[in-house]
C-alpha cells in the first residue's frame, strides 16, 4: 500500500527541502543527501506526497535512519522560536484594549465567507496557475467571477488539467448542493466544539485527544498526518510536531486558525495565544506563526473597518525577523500596487511566483503572501478577493477559505453577494461525529455566543 505524506522514503526529500528553507548549512545537509541518493533514494518530493514505485524494506529502513540524522539538524533559532514566551519577547507591546463586542452579521459573514472561498478553490486544488486560467477562460469565467463549471470545457483541456477528483463532483456550479466536506471546515467546527467545552483551559493535549476521537486519519494531511502518527506513537508535544515531520512549516496549522480569532474579537494577542496552543501540536516556527497570524486577522476582521487595520493588527503577532513576516510584507506591498493600478493581476501574481519559485504549493509562506496580497488589494469586493487567491494557483481551497473568512468578517453577511452564498444552502457537510451536516447559521450563532463570553 502507498500512503501519501507517511512513508519514510517519501519524507526524506521533503525534509531536505525543509532544512534548506530553515537556513541549515549546505555542508551539514549534503553528506546525508548524497548517501541517500547513492542508495537509490529520491531527493525530489512528489506534489501528491507519495512516489509511485514500491521500495524494499532495506530502503525504507535506511530512510528512517536518514530522517533521524536529519532531525538532529533542526536546531533552535532565536529569530524564529517555538515557545510562547520566546515568541512574545520578540513582539511589540500589545495595543491597549481587549475583547470587543461584535455584530452577529459579521460573524455570520465570516463563516459564509470561509465556506464560499473554500468552495471556489476546491475543484482546482493541485492545478497550477496556468491551468486554472485556461479552465476559467474556456468556460467564460475569466477573470474568475463565479464557481467553476465543467459545462463547455473542451475534453482536451479537461485531460490536460484534471479536476481534483475528490472535490470536483460536488464543487462545480452545476452540482453544488451546500458546502461539501473539507478539512478547511472540519477543523473550525472541531475547534468550536473544543472551545465551548474547555474555554480558557483548552490545551494542546485537548486537541490531540480530539483529533484521535473525531478526525478520520485519512481526512488529515501533511503535517497533521505526521502528528497524528506521532500521537499514536505516544510522543509528547513538541515532539509530535518535530519527529519525521518535514511538513512542520506547511499550511496545515494556518487553516485551523479562524475560531481562535472569532472567539477573541479585537484582541489579536489573545487570538494568537489560543492559536499557538493548537499549532504547536503539529507545526514549528513559521507553521506556528501562520496560524497565529490568521487567527489575528480573523479577530481583527470582526471589529476593524479596513484591510490596513486588519493586516496591521495581525502583523503585531508575527516575529518581525521571521520568514513569514517577510512573506507577508511582500504580499501586502504587491496588493497595494495592485490596488493602486501600478501592477496588473498577472504582474502581481508573477511577483509572488518569482519570489517563491520551487516552494511546495501547500507551504505556509507562499500562501500567506498570496492571502495578504488579496486582502490588501480587494477587501471591499468579496468575489474579487477570493478569486485572486484561487487564481494564484497554490493551495486554492485553503487560501480562498482564509481570505473569505477575513473579508466576510469585515463586510458581514450582507456584504457578500448572494451568488456566492445561496449555493451554500446554509449547510456544511462534515466527517466529524454528530451528524453529516452542520447549519452555517447555527455555527455562527454558537461562535457569536463564544465571542460574547456567554457560551
Amino acid at each position: 500500500m502507498r500512503l501519501t505524506w507517511s512513508q519514510p522514503e517519501d519524507l526524506v526529500a521533503a525534509e531536505l527541502a525543509a532544512l534548506r528553507e530553515q537556513g541549515v548549512a549546505e555542508s551539514e545537509i549534503s553528506p546525508v543527501e548524497r548517501r541517500w541518493a547513492e542508495a537509490g533514494g529520491s531527493t525530489h518530493l512528489a506534489a501528491s506526497g507519495a512516489s509511485a514505485a514500491p521500495v524494499s524494506e532495506e530502503t525504507r529502513a535506511l530512510a528512517r535512519t536518514v530522517l533521524d540524522e536529519l532531525q538532529t539538524l533542526q536546531t533552535p533559532n532565536a529569530e524564529e522560536p517555538d515557545q510562547w514566551e520566546d515568541i512574545l519577547a520578540l513582539l511589540p507591546p500589545p495595543a491597549p484594549g481587549t475583547r470587543a463586542s461584535v455584530d452577529f452579521g459579521r460573524v455570520h459573514g465570516a463563516w459564509l465567507g470561509r465556506s464560499a472561498g473554500c468552495l471556489l478553490g476546491k475543484p482546482v486544488e493541485k492545478i497550477p496557475r496556468e491551468g486554472i486560467e485556461q479552465i476559467a477562460r474556456a468556460t467564460d469565467n475569466w477573470p474568475i467571477r463565479t464557481y467553476f463549471t465543467a459545462v463547455g470545457l473542451p475534453q482536451a483541456l479537461a485531460e490536460r488539467w484534471p479536476w481534483n477528483r475528490r472535490s470536483a463532483p460536488t464543487s462545480l456550479v452545476e452540482n453544488i448542493d451546500g458546502m461539501p466536506e473539507d478539512d478547511d471546515l472540519n477543523f473550525p467546527i472541531l475547534t468550536l466544539d473544543l472551545m465551548e467545552t474547555h474555554g480558557r483551559n483548552l490545551s494542546t493535549e485537548h486537541f490531540a485527544e480530539a483529533w484521535l476521537a473525531a478526525l478520520p486519519a485519512g481526512r488529515v494531511f501533511t503535517a497533521e498526518r505526521a502528528a497524528y502518527r506521532n500521537i499514536l506513537d505516544a510522543r509528547t508535544v513538541p515532539d509530535t510536531a518535530r519527529h519525521h515531520n518535514p511538513f512542520r512549516e506547511w499550511i496545515g496549522a494556518l487553516i485551523r486558525a479562524d475560531v481562535h480569532g472569532w472567539a477573541h474579537p479585537g484582541d489579536v494577542r489573545a487570538a494568537a495565544a489560543s492559536a499557538w496552543t493548537d499549532a504547536r501540536l503539529s507545526h514549528t516556527r513559521n507553521g506556528i506563526y501562520g496560524e497565529m497570524w490568521a487567527a489575528a486577522m480573523c479577530s481583527a476582521s470582526l471589529t476593524a473597518t479596513s484591510a490596513d487595520a486588519v493586516l496591521d493588527a495581525a502583523d503585531t503577532v508575527v516575529p518581525p525577523a521571521s520568514r513569514l513576516a517577510s512573506a507577508i510584507r511582500l504580499g501586502r506591498q504587491t496588493g497595494m500596487a495592485l490596488a493602486e493600478g501600478s501592477l496588473t493581476t498577472d504582474a502581481a501574481l508573477d511577483v509572488l511566483h518569482a519570489e517563491f519559485d520551487g516552494m511546495h504549493w501547500v507551504h505556509t509562506l507562499n500562501n500567506a503572501a498570496l492571502t495578504a496580497c488579496a486582502i490588501q488589494a480587494h477587501v471591499e469586493d468579496f468575489g474579487a478577493a477570493i478569486a485572486l487567491g484561487v487564481a494564484g494557483g497554490w493551495d486554492t481551497d485553503s487560501v480562498g477559505a482564509t481570505i473569505g473568512s477575513v473579508v466576510g468578517g469585515l463586510l458581514g453577511a450582507e456584504g457578500i453577494a448572494e451568488d456566492w452564498t445561496d449555493p451554500l444552502k446554509d449547510c456544511i457537510a462534515t466527517s466529524l461525529p454528530g451528524g453529516a451536516e452542520r447549519s452555517i447559521r447555527a455555527l455562527a450563532e454558537r461562535t457569536f455566543r463564544l465571542s460574547e463570553g456567554t457560551s
